[in-house]
């Protein structure tokens, strides 16, 4: 009598069902499977609301005006550093590195796309073996059994998993939020690459007028020693005034060497910003340097300022990666199905490996369950809830720091082109002075002495001006990074909804 055949497809079994109770609850189980279709977890839609105010907190008449921070260096017209920008946007190793960080995201996103499809395999061999003649099976007195045999064999397997309850889709959805992170990410690198270039290339700017102003102080100085030697000698000035003018002048001369060195450090450092040895720019040197001219800029609304910020951006993706995974995490409670192939030839002789009669043929279909490991499962998905708890978290911080660095960055700028202002006005007068002090030093009506008195306060004053423009320039670059500035937003628009990769969420802010 024939033995009924099992339903090779459940792995797991449930103690006191009969063969056949078992049939019709694995038929009916295999039925909701099959029909079932839904994605388990969250539906990510968009980050939650954040508080951002109702406007800047400074008065800005430019706040309505919408801000493309993109190439914003080119609107200060300086050759020179439009170079330095295009030669670091080519070869900065930094971006380097980002870009390859994202080829791998794409490349681990690709790998998540391609488990949703079948896997097939194809193999062929050749097999030559000795059986033991005293072993379980008597191969040597069995008539046409040879002990020793070659098995000629080729076919394929293949393997396919449903994604009954939508684990491999929320698995693809968090690497596609991923990719989308690790984009936002590169951009920040490129939008900071960006500010280092532009700020190094103010401060070796700033340093050359700043050497210039000092050296034609030194210069004064060394006016007033000479001529105050020459009044000690002839008994018109005393030592203590010859000591006190030697003072001034090794005073200023002190500074010479560091603002020289600072210049040079910040050329060197433009050679690494480029990708190249140190002294690629040294040249530059020697070369005209022209101060860059400052004004207000239009910085948009500050929602706006948020949707271009690439940590802002790429927090919000974490999030969206985060709540995939619970899904994903969440799957696991359910049963999988899962079907093998496999198909070929197997003979002992060429002249009959691939005759018809040498044919196999295989297909396993298979439900496994978890059934006894739902703690582990459960505990893996709160694990999960928590992990997107922080992401939450991560992206209100986020957004409220970058709110903190804008409104920073800009009560520095202003700040810095209200001192800029103050050390014009101050410069313009002392220009005044000096030419009063000249008119009058024409006229016999001074000495010497205090004609060099009033250069020197001019010479001081074109110091002052110049490390104001300076600080000015860097606060600057300093407000445009936290405006995220140096980056088109446009460019990543359209990766945000290509199809492996699901639609971006926008950003959600709300205000008071």
């Amino acid at each position: 009598m024939k033995s009924k055949p099992r339903t090779p497809f459940l792995r797991a079994t449930v103690t006191g069902l009969t063969p056949g109770r078992a049939r019709p609850l694995a038929l009916a189980l295999s039925c909701v499977l099959l029909t079932a279709c839904a994605s388990v977890g969250p539906d990510y839609r968009e980050p939650p609301p954040v508080d951002v105010g109702s406007g800047w907190s400074l008065p800005l008449a430019s706040e309505s005006q919408s801000a493309d921070l993109s190439q914003w260096w080119s609107a200060l017209d300086d050759p020179i550093l439009d170079r330095l920008m295009a030669m670091a946007l080519a070869q900065n190793l930094d971006l380097r590195q980002a870009a390859a960080r994202i080829d791998e995201a794409r490349a681990l996103r690709d790998r998540v796309a391609d488990e949703a499809l079948p896997t097939a395999a194809a193999g062929a061999s050749v097999n030559r073996r000795r059986q033991s003649e005293n072993g379980p099976l008597p191969v040597g007195s069995i008539p046409g059994l040879d002990a020793t045999q070659t098995i000629y064999d080729a076919g394929f397997d293949a393997a396919w998993e449903a994604d009954l309850f939508g684990a491999k889709r929320r698995a693809l959805e968090g690497a596609s939020a991923r990719l989308q992170a690790t984009e936002a990410e590169a951009q920040g690198v490129r939008m900071r690459v960006v500010a280092e270039v532009a700020r190094t290339w103010f401060t070796a700017v700033g340093a050359r007028y700043e050497l210039h102003a000092q050296q034609a102080t030194l210069d004064t100085l060394q006016q007033t020693l000479e001529l105050v030697r020459l009044r000690h000698a002839l008994g018109d000035a005393s030592a203590a005034d010859v000591e006190a003018a030697y003072a001034q002048w090794t005073a200023v001369n002190a500074l010479i060497p560091d603002i020289q060195a600072r210049q040079r450090a910040a050329i060197l450092s433009l050679g690494v910003l480029l990708g190249a040895p140190p002294e690629r720019e040294l040249a530059l040197l020697d070369g005209p340097l022209t101060p860059s001219t400052l004004r207000a800029l239009p910085v948009g609304e500050r929602a706006e300022m948020l949707r271009r910020r690439p940590d802002v951006l790429a927090a919000e993706r974490h999030l969206a990666a985060s709540s995939a995974d619970i899904g994903v995490a969440t799957a696991e409670l359910f049963p999988k199905l899962s079907i093998g192939v496999g198909g070929g030839f197997q003979a002992l002789s060429t002249g009959d490996w691939f005759d018809a009669s040498s044919s196999r043929f295989s297909i396993l279909p298979l439900i496994s369950w978890r059934l006894f490991d739902g703690g582990r499962v459960r505990a893996e998905i709160r694990a999960r809830e928590a992990a997107e708890r922080q992401a939450a978290l991560a992206y209100e911080q986020a957004v409220l720091a970058a709110l903190g660095d804008a409104e920073r960055a800009l009560g520095d700028y202003h700040g810095g082109l209200d001192t800029l202002e103050r050390r014009g006005m101050a410069l313009d007068a002392a220009r005044t002075s000096y030419g009063h002090a000249k008119a009058r030093y024409a006229a016999g009506d001074i000495a010497l002495v205090e004609l060099l008195a009033a250069q020197r306060s001019l010479h001081e004053a074109e110091t002052a001006a110049a490390r104001a423009h300076t600080n000015a320039a860097v606060q600057l670059v300093a407000l445009y990074k936290a405006l995220g500035g140096g980056w088109d937003v446009s460019t990543t628009a359209s990766t945000a909804t290509h199809p492996l990769r699901g639609a971006a969420a926008p950003v959600a802010f709300s205000s008071r």
